[in-house]
């Protein structure tokens, strides 16, 4: 059970690293037939010049944390809140997604059980 603890949770890693590389980077093509309600979403989140790439950021430096075992419990933290944003915007917008981002948090839902006496200490 511990090697595919490991091999999920450096695959959940390894994707936050490539999606927040991809915001600098704009290496991956952007998919043909995306609702027109994403396009929009999406335009309107890069009108606002500093919020892609704090969205990037948050995303390479949790990724990196979460690959380092000791570190995973904080990588959870900070990607946490761009998990949010992924999870609603698979909710309301580009529900196609829906299975894939339920299967990312329930990833890191397993990070943040698995790191939960870690997080005691903040909640008490």
């Amino acid at each position: 059970m511990k090697i595919v603890k490991t091999i999920l949770f450096s695959l959940f890693g390894l994707l936050l690293l490539n999606g927040g590389l991809n915001k600098f980077l704009n290496y991956m093509p952007v998919p043909e037939g995306l609702p027109e309600e994403l396009m929009k979403d999406t335009e309107a989140l890069m009108e606002i010049s500093w919020l892609m790439p704090l969205v990037g950021f948050a995303e390479v430096l949790g990724g990196l944390l979460i690959l380092i075992p000791r570190t995973r419990a904080l990588g959870a933290l900070v990607v946490f809140p761009v998990m949010v944003g992924v999870l609603l915007t698979h909710l309301t917008v580009a529900k196609e997604g829906l299975p894939i981002a339920l299967a990312i948090w329930i990833l890191l839902i397993w990070v943040i059980f698995d790191n939960r006496n870690k997080f005691i200490p903040l909640i008490k």
